[in-house]
């Protein structure tokens, strides 16, 4: 079992259309036919949106995703046409709230690994592969690869555990153009990104994008480059045998798998409220990763 521990109710604000309610997101749609986005405090951790926020988690989503999208438009379109709040939106949303393009989303979750780890390390154990690439032999966790690979998923529902696929499976599912443009697009932003990172002593060890088609353009979509899709490591405590420290919500993962939280993640109860420490110290790893990417202070 696993979903929203407590779903909960969209504004309801005149003009706009509620379309979808997502772990993070709330989706709407203008009298233009334009999608309004709007990024809440939620959290998620085990395939549950847990029922604690985390302060200012959707603004810093939104102005990182806006920062990426400005160092990358010269590799790739991006869907945002404004940032102004739609008449009669609460207060709330300011400063996490996107108008974009409606686009023809390609249902594929395109991910750019630079390092091992997470189910690229399982599959990796197994067979020596990810999404069947073939990887050389001795790779640990963390180890960085000899060049970063296009390892696509198929993008599931809320509560349910994205699926890697491999390329071949994502041609005859979109098309060979298609799929040949996704690969291109999503190493070429890596790329550019793993590299900004880099000169600010951060490792983007893996990241995820979603991309749509505007006419025949691809764009590229939704969120881009943060905590949520991204892993980020501190370069200066990099060590490739180990799980590495990030700049995510670790801290609430650790603190529900540990004997204090009282959860069992095989059960079917959905987790436990977080501690106000844990809250604070999850912030501030989002507030600390948009400080040291942007060069921006937050406060």
């Amino acid at each position: 079992m696993s979903g929203f521990v407590e779903k909960p109710e969209p504004v309801q604000v005149p003009g706009l259309v509620h379309l979808h309610t997502g772990k993070v997101r709330e989706l709407y749609q203008n009298e233009a036919g334009d999608l309004v986005m709007v990024a809440s405090d939620r959290t998620s951790a085990f395939d549950w949106v847990l029922p604690t926020e985390i302060p200012d988690k959707g603004r810093i989503l939104t102005q990182l995703s806006l920062w990426w999208f400005d160092q990358l438009r010269d590799l790739v379109p991006n869907h945002v046409l404004s940032t102004e709040l739609p008449p009669g939106a609460p207060a709330d949303w300011a400063g996490r709230t996107l108008v974009c393009k409606s686009l023809r989303m390609v249902p594929v979750e395109c991910v750019a690994r630079g390092y091992l780890t997470g189910s690229g390390l399982v599959e990796y154990r197994d067979s020596r592969t990810v999404c069947g690439l073939a990887l050389p032999e001795g790779l640990v966790d963390g180890s960085e690869l000899p060049a970063p690979i296009f390892t696509p998923a198929t993008k599931a529902a809320v509560g349910e555990h994205d699926e890697n696929v491999s390329y071949e499976e994502v041609a005859r599912q979109v098309g060979a153009e298609t799929a040949t443009q996704l690969r291109q697009a999503t190493l070429a932003v890596y790329g550019r990104a793993r590299d900004i990172a880099r000169e600010r002593g951060i490792i983007l060890a893996d990241t995820k994008f979603e991309f749509g088609h505007d006419g025949d353009t691809l764009v590229l979509a939704d969120e881009v480059l943060t905590p949520d899709s991204s892993r980020f490591w501190p370069a200066d405590r990099w060590e490739p045998g180990r799980s590495q420290p990030s700049f995510d919500k670790q801290f609430v993962r650790d603190w529900l798998t540990s004997p204090a939280s009282g959860w069992d993640r095989t059960g079917e109860q959905p987790p436990p409220p977080l501690p106000q420490e844990i809250v604070e110290a999850t912030r501030a790893k989002y507030v600390e990763a948009y400080e040291r990417l942007t060069g921006v202070s937050w406060a």
